[in-house]
């Protein structure tokens, strides 16, 4: 195996040739005048160079390290499962979880039941549009103030018997809620209060799935 200080240290010496070049190379239109520098002045140089050398190998390092994708990390249980599941990004995933919990939230406060279909199952929708009917059948409008996440993390992942991948997340959520009446009276909820609330919700999608989609197939509070 090769020595990593080595390696480190063959690129400083790289970049530090590089940058002499540049300043102590020939030119054919100044051929004529030669660079003398003493050893003082050599030496002054060559630290300088080797300092900016290093620093920039530094900032590569760590340029590098934040680009190193989630699921290549040392991995807990959790992750032990995620890397099993084809295509998947932890980052990613996290990002499409958080703009989900948003469009269903709305959609479902909008009784708009087409964006719902295309987001959660069959059993979470039959739920979700029987709350609707009684909102609708009494007058109730339904407000969500979405202000932002404190938190969304996952907390649970397993692929079940029959090859599906289901993830838990649980989101800590800054909102402001109300339910109003018919006349636009506050009957729930305060419009001046903002609630944190936290939720669980449950994605799955199957391992064989041609789309990267994942549904919502459980809330919890």
């Amino acid at each position: 195996m090769i020595n990593l200080d080595i390696i480190v240290l063959l690129i400083v010496v790289v970049l530090i040739f590089q940058r002499l070049w540049r300043v102590l190379g020939t030119r054919p239109e100044v051929e004529t005048k030669k660079v003398k520098l003493s050893r003082e002045g050599a030496e002054k140089l060559y630290n300088l160079l080797k300092n900016e050398a290093e620093k920039e190998l530094k900032e590569a390092a760590q340029n590098a390290e934040e680009l190193v994708p989630v699921d290549s990390k040392p991995f807990n249980e959790i992750d032990a499962v995620l890397v099993s599941i084809p295509n998947f990004n932890k980052a990613n995933f996290i990002t499409g979880a958080k703009k989900a919990f948003q469009v269903i939230t709305e959609a479902f406060n909008k009784a708009d039941t087409e964006t719902l279909k295309m987001l959660v199952s069959p059993s979470i929708l039959k739920k979700m549009q029987a709350v609707i009917k009684q909102r609708q059948d009494e007058a109730i409008a339904a407000e969500t103030d979405f202000i932002c996440f404190d938190k969304a993390d996952i907390i649970k992942a397993k692929v079940d018997s029959k090859n599906n991948a289901l993830i838990s997340v649980e989101f800590v959520s800054e909102q402001v809620n109300v339910l109003r009446d018919k006349d636009n009276k506050i009957i729930e909820g305060d419009e001046n209060y903002i609630q944190t609330i936290t939720d669980v919700w449950t994605f799955e999608r199957a391992l064989d799935a041609k789309t990267l989609n994942w549904v919502l197939v459980s809330t919890k509070k």
